[in-house]
């Protein structure tokens, strides 16, 4: 199929280039490496006690531009003895850090959020070179994850606990709100500034410190945050950073000194961390996997329906688990998807540094490969391919790991690409009779991340919103990602735990309570002693 490249992509890079080299902010950026350098990437330190440490690791991975294929950076892979140094650092720094007043962790935050601002261009242009999204969506990247650490500048409110006086006569009863002690967050590769945000400035503002375990595919936003929360006055050691796979997460999961950990990525991984880490007693909150439907009625406003399944289904290449990738036409469906088809055709695949990219790469070859696969695994099972991106190539990014939009339809649930994530910018397109039968589509699935209605129709919106089985619920809403005030709270599959990230239950799951009874009176002399249950009620 045909589409629509930038014509102009060597005079926009020519033009970006030296704004992208000369913004070198700081030595974690990789945005700030020339092109050139490719032969001698920069080593990805560690973070540990306050200091940015290279590894001892021989062993590395190397972090490559998904448009490009250039190596960018090495990530080593910290040893048990850095590992454990970094949890050192987290544990030793905690009683000086749980005793410093809320107001002075607050003013922190204050002073980190003013700092992601100052550096948001920075940051975004880091994670477009190590993630591959367009520079617009970086930037949403960054934002939504400095939403989170304006949240927790309200902390002081957040933590507040309860008190009842004269529970009985001269007693009084209050509880509070204290932090766990060392806490630890490990990091997909698909939001490297927004996730980091939604862990560690909500565990530190409670009064833990913590360990974070960045995506080995794309570390850099990461230690850059880290640095600037440094630089926003937080003490040496309340916040590490650590690199590796599968043997630091098991490190992660088996400490002692660990209280809680926070995971996003896949199913397999996330309920590896959460049954491994449990077991050790310790909290944990595990976001995985999503399949997130949209409901279509016949009533859906065209326009204003159509613009949203493109953008929730296309936008960020489709690797992000609040992705709308499956859509339930209610009725005859030929008109949208012909419709549907026309403005996905529309869309410019780039490179995420040009300026009117909207599509960038996926991550990787091995993504694009498991993508091209589960499209083709549903053309063999019968579904029809109304649009195929998979062989599209961006002149000038020959070798990019890029996927077009593409669509499927007639797709059936017992199809592998609808039981399986794809995880990349393909929409597949499904039928029912009636919203009934639409909303038990939804609910037989095993995911439960979040789903959609759009409809004109408040009778069938309050039908939706009442029978289905999903955590976050659209209503002429594509992405109904909550603010921070809210929790992300998803359910069935896409969720392993019991408190979620942010909002409420996010100081909830980063907070233990402790309930306090005291009696301050006078008791009368000669009362003796009572070896009854103690209760309220007088004899």
């Amino acid at each position: 199929m045909l589409m629509r490249f930038s014509l102009q992509r060597v005079k926009n890079l020519r033009a970006l280039k030296p704004q992208v080299l000369a913004s070198a902010y700081s030595r974690f950026s990789t945005a700030t490496e020339p092109t050139l350098n490719h032969r001698n990437p920069p080593r990805v330190p560690n973070l540990i006690g306050g200091s940015f440490v290279d590894s001892k690791s021989t062993s590395t991975i190397d972090v490559i531009n998904p448009a490009t294929q250039e190596v960018v950076s090495r990530v080593p892979l910290t040893t048990n003895e850095e590992f454990k140094a970094a949890v050192a650092a987290a544990k030793g720094a905690f009683p000086s850090w749980r005793n410093t007043p809320i107001t002075t962790r607050q003013r922190i935050m204050f002073k980190l959020q003013e700092l992601i601002r100052r550096d948001m261009d920075k940051l975004a242009k880091n994670i477009t070179t190590e993630q591959g999204k367009t520079l617009k969506d970086a930037h949403g990247d960054a934002f939504r994850g400095l939403e989170v650490v304006e949240h927790a500048c309200g902390m002081a409110t957040l933590q507040m606990g309860e008190y009842v006086p004269n529970v009985s006569s001269g007693i009084d009863t209050y509880s509070v709100r204290e932090p766990l002690g060392v806490c630890a967050g490990i990091c997909p590769f698909n939001f490297p500034a927004m996730i980091p945000l939604w862990m560690f400035p909500i565990a530190v503002t409670c009064g833990n410190t913590f360990v974070l375990k960045p995506s080995e595919k794309d570390p850099g936003a990461s230690l850059m945050l880290a640095e600037l929360a440094m630089e926003a006055g937080l003490p040496r050691g309340v916040l590490n950073v650590v690199h590796g796979t599968n043997d630091i997460v098991n490190a992660i999961c088996d400490d002692d000194d660990i209280r809680a950990i926070s995971f996003v990525g896949s199913n397999t991984a996330g309920m590896h961390i959460y049954g491994r880490a449990s077991a050790k007693g310790k909290r944990v909150q595990s976001n995985m996997g999503a399949k997130n439907h949209g409901i279509v009625m016949p009533d859906a406003n065209v326009d204003a329906t159509l613009n949203a399944l493109v953008a929730a289904g296309f936008g960020a290449a489709g690797q992000r688990c609040m992705a709308l990738s499956t859509i339930v036409f209610v009725g005859d469906s030929k008109s949208w998807e012909n419709n549907l088809v026309e403005r996905a055709k529309a869309i410019k695949v780039n490179a995420g540094i040009e300026l009117d990219a909207d599509l960038g790469p996926v991550i990787s070859k091995q993504a694009k490969e498991r993508i091209c696969r589960l499209v083709q695994s549903g053309v063999e099972s019968g579904a029809k391919l109304l649009l195929d991106g998979r062989d599209i190539m961006v002149p000038g990014y020959e070798q990019g790991n890029f996927i077009g939009p593409t669509i499927l339809s007639g797709v059936t649930t017992d199809m592998e690409c609808y039981k399986e994530e794809i995880f990349g910018p393909v929409l597949i397109c499904m039928k029912a009779d009636s919203l009934e039968e639409a909303i038990y589509i939804v609910n037989q699935n095993k995911y439960g991340n979040g789903a959609s209605i759009f409809t004109t129709s408040g009778a069938a919106a309050r039908k939706f919103q009442t029978e289905i089985e999903a955590g976050q619920v659209g209503i002429n809403v594509p992405i109904p990602v909550p603010l921070p005030f809210f929790s992300f709270t998803g359910s069935k599959a896409s969720f392993a735990g019991d408190l979620n990230f942010y909002g409420k239950a996010g100081v909830n799951f980063y907070t233990q309570i402790k309930t306090v009874t005291q009696q301050w009176k006078d008791l009368p002399r000669g009362s003796g002693v009572s070896l009854a249950m103690p209760t309220s009620q007088k004899l």
